[in-house]
């Protein structure tokens, strides 16, 4: 934001003390958003200076042939096609321009997943067309008119499901099988910096037991639970599920190269007190199948110290990776979730949720709260900015819930439960809510943060969801012009339905259900998104 001239500050009476933290906040951040206080309320809310446009909601034709939306009539066929009932970024592959000079990029999307008593009329489970809505989306999007938008059946527009089949690859597809058909439950992903897209498998466990009826291959456990990986540039590439990489319920994934060009990915265990695991191949990160082979870790918390302690190379290791890590001492995270690398500075985030079974006698320095449910967000540095280096440095760069005592004239709200996170190219953390629907004090709130200088550590906030809505992720367009980000599951609070939403955004017609939707922010002056 601009600075405040004396004279406005003394015309504005009773707003000063507002408006001079404001004025402070412009002095120490880089980003240019006021430190508003976002409300709850049934539409969303955009910090001043910044427009929000809809991309793609749940229903939208994602492939060519789509059919239209029909919320009240779903079919499989129909679902196949269309962007999901939920969705989650899981990051963006910028190729190189074209001879006509265009910006183009493809946008992954998770789709984890579908709520019968929000998705279907009546409430009642329609299992084959839930396995359709579940999966991914892969989306064109280029630079027109000076805007970033969606391109309407683009050459890479795809839709992966429960039907997309996947090789098996790695040591434990000797066990597992060499083809299956289905990805299921995928939580999060990343584009990696050898040009694929990783999309990561979280805990298949109820999408089995709710399709096991439909065909016997979701009864088949070792199939599902894995990362695969895909060319997002070809839209006839087959996903191979990369065993190396262990099976367990992720809840995201962030890809980076060691110093000496191996591929490096990290994985986080979303569930209570769940570890932090990284993968570290073989050979160079641009050899083919290179996640095929490597050393999978666990990080351990040791004298001050996060250490990489390995892990059998072994297939029933890759089969029961939580034990095995259990067994080597890891540390165990408040519900791991988001991650994201700063491919400038190479260091790691992580989002923790919150832990409320945590207890006093096991809290540790990355840890710091016994009963907390506000989560926070470790920062982890890997040693000479090695990430094939054996140890890292870390600790705890925001507390959720409240601005410490330094910021507390300064901020308005503040990230609770963090659950997404993603870099920009000016080394900004975007921070992502996630309360599972709960409505508190405040809404789900997507955040920019500088990670240096003055303003570390001070989140700012972006957008406020509507009612029972999450944020589910955020990437930052090439040019640093658009923020995308997804509204995942609005109005999808305890007790609401298909018939009775908290919320009917973004249509709010009584007509049509609430709808997760990508939307795309950017500023009303033309500058760049956060300044």
């Amino acid at each position: 934001m601009k600075a405040l001239t004396r004279r406005a500050l003394l015309a504005a009476g009773a707003a000063l003390p507002a408006l001079a933290a404001a004025a402070q906040v412009a002095r120490i951040s880089t980003l240019d958003m006021p430190p508003l206080r976002m409300p709850v309320k049934l539409d969303d809310t955009v910090a001043p200076g910044y427009r929000r446009n809809v991309l793609v909601r749940w229903g939208d034709r994602v492939t060519y042939d789509a059919a239209p939306w029909n919320p009240q009539q779903p079919t499989p066929a129909a679902a196949a096609t269309q962007f999901g009932w939920d969705a989650r970024i899981c990051g963006m592959v910028v190729p190189p321009v074209g001879a006509d000079g265009v910006e183009r990029a493809v946008l992954a999307v998770a789709h984890p997943t579908a709520d019968p008593a929000m998705a279907f009329p009546g409430g009642q489970d329609r299992p084959a067309v839930a396995a359709m809505m579940q999966g991914a989306s892969l989306l064109n999007v280029e630079k027109q008119g000076g805007r970033w938008v969606v391109v309407d059946g683009g050459y890479q527009a795809r839709r992966l499901s429960a039907e997309t089949l996947c090789r098996i690859t790695g040591p434990a597809a000797q066990v597992v099988g060499g083809m299956v058909q289905g990805l299921l439950a995928v939580s999060g992903g990343c584009p990696t910096p050898w040009g694929t897209q990783l999309l990561a498998e979280g805990d298949p466990a109820p999408w089995m037991a709710r399709l096991g009826t439909l065909d016997p291959r979701f009864t088949e456990g070792m199939h599902f639970g894995w990362v695969a990986e895909l060319d997002p540039m070809d839209p006839g590439a087959v996903p191979a599920k990369r065993t190396a990489l262990a099976r367990f319920p992720r809840g995201d994934a962030a890809a980076a190269l060691s110093r000496d060009g191996r591929a490096v990915v990290y994985l986080s265990d979303r569930r209570v007190f769940g570890h932090l695991f990284r993968f570290v191949s073989d050979g160079p990160a641009n050899a083919p199948g290179a996640l095929d082979l490597g050393t999978l870790s666990v990080a351990r918390y040791e004298a001050g110290r996060l250490r990489w302690e390995p892990l059998p190379r072994t297939v029933d290791m890759l089969l029961n990776p939580l034990a095995y890590a259990a067994q080597a001492g890891a540390i165990g995270f408040d519900v791991p979730s988001g991650l994201a690398v700063d491919p400038h500075s190479g260091w790691l985030y992580l989002a923790c949720n919150g832990n409320a079974a945590r207890r006093p006698d096991q809290v540790d320095r990355l840890n710091p709260r016994a009963g907390n449910r506000s989560g926070h967000i470790v920062e982890i540095i890997p040693e000479g900015g090695d990430h094939g280096a054996d140890e890292a440095a870390a600790g705890v760069m925001l507390l959720g819930g409240a601005p410490p005592p330094r910021f507390a004239g300064l901020a308005g709200s503040w990230p609770d439960a963090p659950a997404t996170l993603a870099v920009d190219g000016a080394g900004r953390l975007w921070i992502g809510t996630d309360h599972a629907g709960l409505v508190g004090p405040q809404p789900d709130i997507l955040f920019g943060c500088d990670t240096a200088g003055p303003g570390r550590g001070l989140p700012l906030p972006l957008y406020g969801a509507p009612r029972a809505a999450a944020i589910g992720g955020a990437a930052m367009s090439p040019d640093g012009m658009t923020l995308f980000a997804v509204v995942r599951t609005p109005g999808a609070e305890p007790g609401a339905s298909y018939a009775r939403p908290g919320t009917r955004w973004p249509a709010f017609d009584p007509r049509l259900p609430p709808r997760t939707t990508l939307v795309a922010f950017s500023t009303t002056s033309g500058a760049p998104v956060g300044g």
